[in-house]
């Protein structure tokens, strides 16, 4: 929905560029809740729960800080958002780093 949302909605409001940058929250958002989605597979598949429910808190916290400064940012104009969306990068990695390690001491 959001999506469509930035196609069809905003752009009569916004800058080409806002558009992108708003485009680029929605993927990474998209993304990440299909992180969720896998991790709750994994954990039926007797991964480690604790580390997949940690990696799955960096995905919301990624989520909110990754996702959501860009969307403040192309709704508000508020640039100095700009140092918080790297935050929610780290966020990300962070949760694929878990991720990986659960997989890799299920196999080990």
């Amino acid at each position: 929905m959001a999506g469509a949302f930035g196609a069809h909605g905003l752009r009569q409001m916004v800058s080409e560029r806002a558009l992108e940058v708003f485009q680029t929250a929605v993927t990474y958002q998209m993304y990440h809740a299909l992180a969720l989605v896998l991790v709750a597979v994994l954990a039926g598949l007797g991964l480690s729960r604790r580390l997949l429910g940690i990696a799955a808190g960096f995905y919301l916290a990624g989520i909110l800080l990754f996702s959501g400064s860009l969307y403040l940012l192309v709704f508000t104009g508020y640039h100095w958002l700009g140092p918080v969306t790297p935050l929610g990068g780290v966020c990300f990695m962070i949760g694929w780093g878990l991720l990986v390690t659960a997989g890799l001491r299920r196999q080990g």
